[in-house]
């Protein structure tokens, strides 16, 4: 359990909707942001209705500040309009009847209507609706995703502010890889309604444990079997790495910036894991160019459009890849996550 978390929120349930099951173990601790990633379907929107009362467990309870909210054993269920939450929906949800300040009022009065406002002035006022009531937790779903990006910014900005001010914990539901690495103090990763990885933002960046969190961070991640420095992966091919000590199953990550592409066998001797490929798909992605390749093991690389002209690659071209051992990240499943 989160050190503090005993103050702050503490899931421990399962939640039956149909039949998608979520079962979850988790805690915030007060003044501490928890991201929550996973893909659509992944149970993050069934975990915000627990929390906040929408939606009741079947099994197992949730605690706020030390006050029982849910539990299913004992027949404890706290209303949603009771519950000290504050909730900020991913369209803001705003009162279009009522002023801006009858909106930051109805919580616990500008003259300006909803439909008035900017997406950046929406959100201000969703916020401050939600901070109105003095509320024990903060929940946020995908509070900038509406914005335009300039407007993100300064929005992202302004809410980090606001949550290093809020005593309480926060619950911050996104699927900005980005976002999540500014606002959130810890991560948590939910995928088919379980926990797949937790841990700080900078520990899930550094050693996905799945390829969907491998694929938001940009990284390619390859599962393999481990003998000292050599790395024998499913997806076939080997590498050798910079890790002497590892045994059994591995994953490996590299950056798709990391791996070097040549029209000929590399004759570089810093080059230890080099092999052939062919290139099935290039993407401009702003200013550099994301080459899809397949191969023993198949990979995602970045390179700039420069080198696309210099080295007259297309789709179908038969490449080289190469990448140097110490470019590997080469971990255990258990060292992703939180100790």
């Amino acid at each position: 359990m989160t050190p503090g978390a005993s103050d702050g929120l503490v899931v421990d349930a399962e939640v039956r909707r149909g039949s998608f099951t979520l079962t979850v173990s988790l805690a915030a601790a007060s003044g501490q942001v928890l991201g929550l990633l996973g893909p659509n379907g992944s149970g993050k929107s069934t975990l915000l209705a627990a929390v906040a009362g929408l939606t009741p467990v079947s099994s197992g309870s949730i605690t706020l500040a030390g006050q029982v909210m849910d539990d299913a054993d004992a027949g404890t269920f706290v209303e949603a309009s009771r519950r000290p939450v504050g909730f900020v929906f991913q369209n803001y949800r705003l009162f279009p009847h009522l002023t801006v300040a009858e909106n930051v009022a109805f919580s616990p009065r500008a003259q300006r209507k909803p439909d008035q406002l900017s997406g950046g002035q929406a959100q201000r006022v969703a916020l401050a609706r939600a901070l109105a009531g003095q509320p024990a937790l903060l929940l946020l779903d995908e509070p900038l995703s509406a914005l335009d990006a300039g407007t993100r910014l300064d929005v992202q900005a302004e809410l980090k502010r606001h949550l290093a001010e809020f005593t309480g914990p926060c619950v911050l539901v996104t699927h900005d890889p980005l976002e999540a690495l500014v606002l959130a103090d810890q991560l948590i990763v939910l995928e088919a309604g379980r926990i797949v990885q937790q841990g700080t933002p900078e520990q899930i960046a550094r050693q996905p444990a799945t390829d969907y969190v491998a694929k938001l961070v940009g990284l390619n991640l390859y599962t393999g079997d481990a003998k000292g420095s050599q790395v024998a992966l499913t997806a076939g091919g080997n590498f050798v790495t910079a890790s002497q000590g590892l045994h059994g199953e591995v994953l490996v990550a590299v950056r798709p910036s990391a791996i070097v592409v040549s029209n000929q066998h590399p004759q570089s001797s810093s080059a230890r894991n080099t092999w052939p490929a062919k290139i099935t798909g290039l993407t401009l992605l702003a200013d550099r160019v994301r080459l899809d390749l397949e191969g023993q093991p198949p990979a995602l690389v970045d390179i700039t459009p420069a080198a696309v002209a210099d080295l007259s690659l297309s789709p179908g071209s038969q490449v080289w890849l190469s990448v140097k051992a110490t470019e590997l990240e080469v971990y255990t499943r258990a060292d992703s996550q939180p100790a």
